[in-house]
């Protein structure tokens, strides 16, 4: 990982390069017109704009990594976290580059309940609550691949029930590539568990304050410049 000069003021920038072997800069462009999974670049048909995320600076970069998703997609994932000295997450940006591969006509296919716009893209909003032990995900999934990278870096969540807002804006029309940012806190800090917000919980009733919450500490903390 190549340093910048430093990071001043409340926000850290970081440039993601999407050229293969490039890792975050302190000044970090996402060229959105370069991403597809068939090239040695993510490349998107769609004429759009570079984009630069900055972070808060409470935010720390771990690391990246990316591998081929059960032979259907190629991801990218990027981490920052927010951890106390001994690895514990409080807080996590974990932001995702992924297409489907020449090898299928899949397509990226959501329910789209909320979006929010960020830098002028628009991005679907969706939030959940879960007991990560209990509730761990399919096995060789981006969130199991996700928490073992973390985990090789010495960082895990700082308790097992977390809450997560997801942010994915499609890249292209053909929707077969998405930019998707997953910002997870620890949910105990709330003095919560996943079980009791979610339905038929002891605070299920607080779903909807809890989530409006968490959608406004998740691009509070997130800038997307273009």
């Amino acid at each position: 990982m190549r340093r910048g000069k430093g990071l001043t003021g409340k926000f850290a920038s970081f440039a993601f390069l999407l050229f293969l072997g490039e890792s975050p800069r302190s000044s970090l462009a996402l060229n959105l017109n370069e991403f597809t999974a068939s090239g040695p670049t993510f490349a998107c048909p769609t004429a759009l704009p570079a984009v630069r995320l900055q972070f808060d600076n409470k935010f720390k970069y771990v690391g990246n990594q990316s591998f081929i998703l059960y032979d259907n997609a190629r991801v990218e994932q990027y981490f920052f976290v927010d951890a106390d000295g001994q690895g514990r997450i409080k807080r996590l940006y974990w932001v995702q580059f992924e297409g489907y591969l020449p090898n299928n006509t899949e397509t990226y296919n959501y329910k789209v309940n909320k979006t929010v716009n960020l830098g002028g893209l628009s991005f679907i909003a969706d939030a959940y609550a879960r007991n990560i032990k209990d509730n761990s995900g399919r096995p060789g999934s981006d969130g199991s691949r996700a928490r073992a990278f973390l985990e090789s870096k010495g960082y895990r969540m700082a308790s097992d029930d977390i809450i997560s807002q997801r942010l994915v804006h499609l890249v292209d029309e053909p929707r077969r590539n998405e930019l998707m940012i997953i910002y997870t806190e620890d949910l105990s800090v709330m003095k919560l568990t996943a079980a009791d917000v979610t339905e038929g919980g002891r605070a299920a009733a607080r779903w909807d304050e809890v989530s409006k919450g968490l959608l406004e500490r998740a691009v509070r903390d997130l800038k997307i410049l273009r």
